[in-house]
């Protein structure tokens, strides 16, 4: 999980295979952009949502810093779900398709959870999640 000291929780999507996109893309920025996106996530975690523009489900914040860095988020009642980061303007389509996808699986794997009494966000039995750093 991530900060989470105000008013909103703040998760990052966990696939069914144990898989964290979010992560993934995040373990490989340089220090200085890793920084940058922690301020935002602390920020969206403090009910600061006000830089984050709404569109076909998902929530795209733009990082004014680097190649325009953007994380792609859902939200789920009093949560936002971390579903992405994305890099430059030349790929923000495709990573904007990627993020309705992954919340597409999560609603599912929410639905499917809710008929089985079991976390939406947590891995598939049997899956084994990756060890974070």
């Amino acid at each position: 999980m991530l900060p989470s000291a105000g008013r909103i929780r703040v998760e990052e999507y966990v696939r069914e295979d144990g898989s964290v996109p979010f992560r993934a893309w995040f373990d490989g920025l340089d220090p200085h952009a890793a920084a940058k996106v922690v301020v935002v996530l602390v920020r969206l975690s403090l009910g600061n949502t006000s830089n984050v523009k709404w569109f076909s489900g998902i929530g795209e914040y733009v990082v004014n810093w680097g190649p325009g860095y953007r994380v792609y988020l859902a939200k789920d009642g009093e949560s936002l779900i971390v579903l992405l980061g994305g890099g430059t303007k030349a790929r923000q389509q495709a990573d904007i398709e990627r993020a309705r996808m992954l919340r597409a699986e999560y609603k599912g794997r929410k639905a499917r959870a809710t008929r089985t009494n079991r976390p939406a966000n947590a891995p598939a039995r049997g899956s084994q999640s990756r060890k974070r750093r």
